[in-house]
């Protein structure tokens, strides 16, 4: 079975260039026979969008999420990305996943916003998303979020053996790629696929380094600095040695 990342520049609250984007990779992945691509966080309209994160926000079930369902359909090919979701005045960082015949199978809102700009613009998401996908229990969290080994040890106690991760990693926090979900993926057992942009948005340079994560922490996948579009066969996960695999999960003592 295979899943794929997507890294690319923003769209920067370009709408058109976006959809456009996202059937453009999807027919690409599909031709691969990709079953479904992560794309990054705030893909729509854009991470260092600030002034857009509000006056552009959909609710769920909205323009967007249909464009989405059908790009997902026609190419079929599943979608995991990250948007400006408004409910009732509220506003959130959120993302959303959509199977090969585009049904929307999950989605979640970030747990822990990082910086002024995410804190002033959205509210905290409050709950985990879990779902059934192919072989794996699934789970989405975003960016900051995987970098909290508390959040990722407790959905690996809910079964959880893949994790979704659109995220917005700035160049000044490489040791994220390099050391900080490497680790999480070791220490908990589960695969992570980590989606970033590349280039820069506005003020803001990011690191790239999207990379796709076995269980026993090794880069099954990696980009650079540049537009990539990486393809993992999950299938090699069953392959690796039981014996290089953290028992943390099972073996930690609590302690007071």
């Amino acid at each position: 079975m295979k899943l794929a990342l997507y890294q690319g520049p923003s769209p920067a609250g370009d709408m058109a260039l976006a959809l456009k984007k996202v059937e453009s990779v999807l027919s690409s992945a599909a031709m691969s026979d990709v079953q479904m691509v992560v794309f990054p966080e705030l893909f729509l309209p854009g991470y260092n969008q600030p002034d857009l994160h509000h006056s552009m926000a959909q609710p769920q079930g909205g323009e967007w999420e249909q464009a989405l369902r059908d790009i997902a359909n026609t190419c079929g090919c599943g979608l995991t990305i990250g948007w400006a979701e408004s409910d009732n005045g509220r506003y959130y960082n959120a993302a959303s996943c959509f199977d090969q015949a585009g049904n929307k199978i999950a989605h979640y809102r970030k747990l822990q916003l990082f910086g002024a700009m995410e804190k002033t613009n959205f509210e905290f998401g409050e709950s985990y998303t879990t779902f059934q996908w192919a072989d794996f229990k699934v789970a989405l969290l975003i960016c900051y979020d995987v970098e909290f080994s508390h959040h990722v040890q407790r959905l690996k106690n809910q079964g959880v053996s893949l994790l979704l991760v659109p995220t917005a990693n700035p160049s000044q926090y490489d040791n994220v790629s390099k050391l900080l979900v490497p680790a999480r993926a070791f220490e908990s057992g589960t695969s992570i696929v980590y989606a970033n942009y590349c280039g820069h948005e506005g003020d803001l340079h990011y690191s790239g380094l999207s990379l796709i994560v076995g269980p026993d922490g090794e880069p099954i996948a990696q980009a650079g600095r540049g537009e990539a579009l990486l393809i993992a066969d999950l299938d090699h996960i069953s392959n690796i040695d039981p014996a290089v695999i953290s028992t943390q999960h099972l073996d930690f003592r609590e302690v007071t």
